[in-house]
């Protein structure tokens, strides 16, 4: 593998070089995985894991999308924190976050939020996040101290790539061109520089008015269109394969609660791998990984029975 990414002829092709790194790359994890059992560093299931056929996918920036569900006000107020949470995780990961759409209210919450995270390996550590998210805790307006509940929504799916080959006719495209705004008296922008884009043959639509450029907004738009249009492609193989072939990353209902933050009782609980941590301030703040970690090997267990089923 060493000597092919040296090879001048593989390095003029981008796409059998990204292959090839991708191979080495899990080579290497190998190699280091079986060093470290050798030194009893490491278990049997850190060397199978490091066996099973990587995710292509896993590498990829992720795009992230954050809506308010029932709950009002409350909800929108929800959707921020978790906007917030995940922008302080991707900091501390020295990931970037960049708006693509957002929908904000006038107490600093959303009605929706629209995002890329932009890094190594952002989409495979984030994948896990999209379902339905549950708050209970007393809103900033509840004047009588009662104990309200609302729900977000999270969506996470790669960011398209040169490789996925997606070939979108622009007759199956229709753009529409609007002034971009904000809440509570921000900035206005008088000229038509959000962009809007409907696949028409399924219906799937990005929007991107964080730009002052509309060329830049077109091309964002495009980027964020491309991304659903891929993940809605999976997500109908992976249908066709059946639902034993569907895991905590792939799953079919994307509503379905998957998790409860209790305020009053600083508990966070993971109802799809029944984890409860006591430590929600520090997970609202971005300390993310004591929950990612046991989702991550989670998901390596379910893809180790697979394979040995």
């Amino acid at each position: 593998m060493e000597t092919e990414l040296s090879d001048p002829s593989v390095l003029a092709d981008r796409k059998r070089y990204r292959a090839v790194l991708a191979e080495y790359s899990a080579l290497k994890k190998l190699d280091y995985v079986w060093t470290a059992y050798q030194l009893e560093e490491a278990s049997e299931k850190d060397v199978s894991a490091a066996l099973l056929p990587p995710d292509p996918l896993e590498g990829r920036n992720a795009v992230m999308e954050i809506r308010a569900g029932t709950g009002g006000e409350e909800a929108a107020l929800f959707a921020g924190d978790l906007f917030r949470m995940y922008s302080r995780y991707a900091e501390t990961r020295g990931w970037k976050i960049s708006v693509m759409n957002a929908n904000a209210t006038s107490l600093e919450g959303y009605k929706e939020v629209v995002f890329t995270v932009v890094g190594e390996g952002a989409y495979g550590r984030l994948r896990f996040e999209s379902g339905g998210h549950r708050v209970q805790r007393v809103p900033v307006t509840e004047a009588q101290g009662r104990i309200h509940t609302s729900a977000a929504t999270v969506v996470v799916f790669p960011e398209a790539d040169e490789e996925d080959e997606l070939e979108i006719p622009e007759k199956d495209i229709r753009i529409d061109l609007f002034c971009a705004g904000g809440a509570g008296g921000q900035h206005v922008n008088k000229t038509e520089s959000a962009v809007r884009m409907t696949h028409l043959p399924t219906g799937l639509v990005a929007v991107c008015q964080d730009e002052r450029s509309q060329q830049r907004n077109r091309e964002k738009c495009f980027a964020t269109l491309k991304a659903r249009i891929l993940d809605f492609r999976r997500r109908e193989e992976e249908a066709k394969l059946g639902a034993d072939r569907l895991t905590l990353r792939g799953s079919g209902d994307r509503s379905e609660r998957i998790r409860t933050y209790n305020f009053p009782q600083n508990r966070m609980t993971d109802h799809r791998i029944n984890l409860t941590l006591y430590s929600l301030d520090r997970i609202i703040d971005g300390e993310l990984d004591p929950l990612l970690d046991p989702l991550v090997s989670h998901d390596i267990d379910e893809r180790l029975a697979r394979a040995l089923a």
